[in-house]
């Protein structure tokens, strides 16, 4: 394979293995999700609507495809299969309210994954005929999805009238200490 190949790097993955990889992405995901939950509850009320560009998303949306995503990705690990994800926010779509819902969804799907049986975790897994690859390497795939997100979100913070978190190293809002 040639690096920058699209190709599906699907090997054979031994249930060791697999279960490293398990401990390997949910100690990424402890920092990650704590910082994904810090970076939506900096964006206020009044900043959902804020857009850059008539294409992009608003910073509402994007904050709650994150959400909704990470959900989409982690039930779709525990039933075995990659179905069209639902993107629809629930009515309630305030900052208090998206915090509720991940901190409500997020962490109590990690918890069921991380019981996950390592035969499970190994087995190919197809993502809509583009690639297969073992289980365990879509929580790399969602982790690198919802960190490009979470940067369009905390570029839009400021904009939509928050304040930018310390994210992986201090800002002009929350220096480091």
């Amino acid at each position: 394979m040639q690096l920058g190949s699209a190709d599906s790097i699907l090997k054979l993955m031994t249930h060791e293995q697999a279960a490293f990889l398990l401990e390997q992405y949910l100690t990424d995901l402890g920092y990650e999700t704590l910082v994904t939950r810090k970076t939506f509850a900096a964006l206020p009320d009044g900043g959902h609507a804020y857009r850059p560009d008539p294409v992009t998303r608003t910073a509402g949306e994007t904050a709650w495809h994150i959400a909704l995503s990470e959900e989409w990705f982690l039930r779709s690990l525990l039933n075995g299969e990659f179905g069209m994800p639902d993107e629809q926010a629930p009515a309630d779509t305030s900052t208090a309210a998206l915090v509720a819902y991940y901190e409500g969804t997020v962490a109590p799907l990690l918890n069921e994954v991380k019981s996950m049986p390592a035969e499970k975790l190994a087995a190919p897994l197809d993502f809509f005929g583009m690639f297969q690859n073992a289980a365990v390497t879509y929580l790399g795939f969602m982790l690198r999805h919802s960190i490009h997100h979470r940067g369009q979100l905390a570029a839009m913070l400021r904009s939509a009238g928050g304040k930018v978190p310390n994210i992986y190293g201090g800002s002009a809002d929350e220096p480091m200490m």
